[in-house]
């Protein structure tokens, strides 16, 4: 996804997903679509931002620590979760972060 995240006024939570990949899809990209479908439908999901290169980064953005808990416990993504241990991922790191403020700029 390119387009930044239109998040409401904090405070809300940010869980920051960094990852190294290994070589190969292995049905990766199918999987990834079909959790974007997924978590767009989730209650408390407020959008997300990602970016790969050699290190993936994505940026997950929620109202509370309970809606974050019930994506991390919906049956598709533990599925995906297990095939990221045994297959998709070297290694990854999860970070969750309670947003206190923001600040931007958008050029017209």
């Amino acid at each position: 996804m390119s387009n930044i995240a239109k998040t409401p006024s904090p405070p809300y939570y940010a869980v920051i997903f960094t990852s190294k990949r290994k070589e190969g899809d292995f049905g990766y990209e199918q999987m990834s679509k079909k959790m974007v479908e997924s978590v767009l439908k989730q209650d408390g999901f407020l959008g997300f931002e990602s970016a790969r290169d050699e290190v993936g980064i994505t940026v997950s953005y929620w109202r509370d620590m309970e809606s974050i808990k019930r994506w991390k416990d919906e049956m598709e993504h533990q599925k995906a979760q297990e095939l990221g241990k045994s297959i998709w991922y070297k290694r990854y790191r999860i970070r969750v972060a309670k947003v206190e403020k923001e600040y931007g700029f958008e050029a017209k």
